[in-house]
C-alpha cells in the first residue's frame, strides 16, 4: 500500500503504524496528521477513497468523521462563551425559551454539552427529512420530557447533542453551526472541514465502508468481558437508551453517504474534513497556528474541567466529559493526562495533548465497531513512543 505525505525526523514510528493499519488492521482509506507546537510533524494519507470506483485517497480527500464532529461544535460554543456571548451556567431558556417545556426550565447550557440533560432519546422519532431541515427536530427536543432527572447522571447524547448545542449556538450567534464554523473557525484557520457540505465539495468525499457488524446475540455469555456485559444486554434490548439514543429519526439508520445527509447540518455526527484540518483545529486550541489561537488557556482549562465521570447511562461504560470535550479514559485513544478531544464512530479521532504541545487526528473510511479496532490506538501509541 502506497503511503503519501511527510514525516519529520523522530516520528517514523507513526508512519510505520499507519502502514501497519493497512497491512494488518484492515484500513481501506485513511489519513493521519500530528501537529507539535503549532507545526505539522506528521501528515500522511493512503489507500482508496472509493473501493467501488477505484478512486485513490488524495491529499485533499475529505472524510465524514461521525462524532469527532462534536469536538468542532464544542469549540464553536466555547468561542461564543469566550467572547461573553454565551454563559454555560445560564439556563438554556435564556437563549431558547421554548426549551422550558416538560419541566426543563432549570437545565443549564453546560448540561447540554456534558451529556447531563437527559435528552439522549426522543419518545417519538422525527422523520429523517424533517430532522435534516433542522426546525422540526429542535421543536421535538424542546417538547421532550427528559429521559432521566437532569443533572443526576450523564448519558451520551449521540445524535441529539448536535441539535441541542447547535440550536443554542444559532440563537446566540444568529447563524447555524455550519455557518458559524465556516466563518469563525474554518475560514480564519484554513481548516478543511464542513458541517453541511457544499455541493462543490462532494467530489472530494471518501465513501464509507462498513466492517461486518457484531451479532451480540450470537456471542456466548462466557466470552463477554465482565465490563461489557451491561452494554451487550442493553444492545439486545430494543427499548434501551443504548439503542433509542441512536434512533431519534425515522428511519433510525441514517445513510451518511447520502448527498442530502451530507448537505444538511447534524452537528453531532456529519462533519466532513481532513485529518489535517482537525489537527490544525486542536493545535489552535493549545497554542498558535500561523499566528492564530482560537481559545485562551483560561478557556481551555475551564472547558476541560471534569463535569461528568463514571458509568454512562447510554453506552454503559465508564467515561469522562468536560464541557463538550471528551476526556481520557482507559482504552480510549485520546492521549492521556490533560488531553481532550472526541472520537467518532468506527475509528476517527481527534484530540489535543497540551502537556506535549500535540494535536492529533486520524480519519478513516473503514468503519469498525467495537473494542477490536486498534488502528487509532496503534497510532497514538506510536506517537507516544516518539515523544518519550
Amino acid at each position: 500500500m502506497a503511503i503519501d505525505g511527510v514525516v519529520a525526523n523522530g516520528y517514523e514510528a507513526v508512519r510505520a503504524a499507519f502502514a501497519a493499519n493497512f497491512a494488518e488492521r484492515g484500513d481501506i482509506g485513511a489519513a493521519v496528521c500530528v501537529y507539535r507546537d503549532g507545526r505539522p510533524v506528521v501528515d500522511l494519507w493512503g489507500g482508496s477513497a472509493d473501493p467501488n470506483g477505484g478512486r485513490a485517497w488524495e491529499r485533499d480527500t475529505i472524510q465524514l468523521v461521525y462524532s469527532s464532529t462534536k469536538g468542532v461544535t464544542t469549540t464553536a460554543a466555547h468561542l461564543l462563551a469566550q467572547r461573553g456571548d454565551l454563559d454555560f451556567d445560564a439556563p438554556v431558556v435564556r437563549y431558547w425559551p421554548e426549551f422550558a417545556a416538560a419541566g426543563k426550565a432549570e437545565i443549564p447550557v453546560r448540561w447540554l454539552l456534558s451529556h447531563q440533560a437527559g435528552l439522549a432519546a426522543l419518545d417519538k422519532p422525527v422523520p429523517l427529512a424533517d430532522a435534516l431541515a433542522w426546525q422540526p427536530m429542535v421543536e421535538a427536543l424542546a417538547a421532550q420530557t427528559p429521559n432521566w432527572t437532569p443533572g443526576t447522571a450523564h448519558g451520551y447524547h449521540g445524535r441529539t447533542f448536535g441539535w441541542l448545542v447547535g440550536e443554542v449556538i444559532r440563537r446566540v450567534s444568529g447563524r447555524s453551526v455550519g455557518q458559524f464554523v465556516a466563518e469563525e473557525i474554518a475560514g480564519p484557520l484554513g481548516m478543511d472541514f464542513f458541517i453541511g457540505l457544499p455541493e462543490a465539495e462532494r467530489h472530494r468525499v471518501s465513501r464509507l465502508v462498513f466492517a461486518p457488524a457484531v451479532d451480540f446475540a450470537a456471542v456466548p455469555a462466557e466470552l463477554i468481558p465482565a465490563g461489557m456485559r451491561d452494554l451487550v444486554a442493553a444492545k439486545l434490548d430494543p427499548n434501551s437508551l443504548a439503542n433509542r439514543a441512536f434512533q431519534v429519526t425515522d428511519p433510525a439508520e441514517i445513510d451518511f453517504d447520502s448527498p442530502a445527509v451530507q448537505a444538511a447540518e447534524i452537528p453531532s455526527s456529519n462533519g466532513i474534513g481532513t485529518a489535517r484540518g482537525l489537527a490544525r483545529l486542536y493545535a489552535s486550541l493549545i497554542g498558535e497556528v500561523d499566528g492564530i489561537r482560537l481559545l485562551t488557556p483560561e478557556t481551555v482549562a475551564a472547558a476541560t474541567r471534569v463535569q461528568a465521570d463514571g458509568i454512562d447511562r447510554v453506552i454503559m461504560l465508564p467515561n469522562r466529559y468536560g464541557t463538550g470535550y471528551m476526556l481520557p479514559t482507559e482504552g480510549l485513544p485520546l492521549g492521556g493526562g490533560a488531553s481532550f478531544g472526541h472520537p467518532g464512530r468506527g475509528g476517527s479521532v481527534a484530540y489535543a495533548d497540551p502537556s506535549h504541545g500535540i494535536a492529533f487526528a486520524y480519519v478513516t473510511n473503514y468503519i469498525i465497531e467495537g473494542a477490536l479496532d486498534l488502528r487509532a490506538r496503534s497510532l497514538v501509541e506510536a506517537l507516544d513512543r516518539a515523544l518519550s
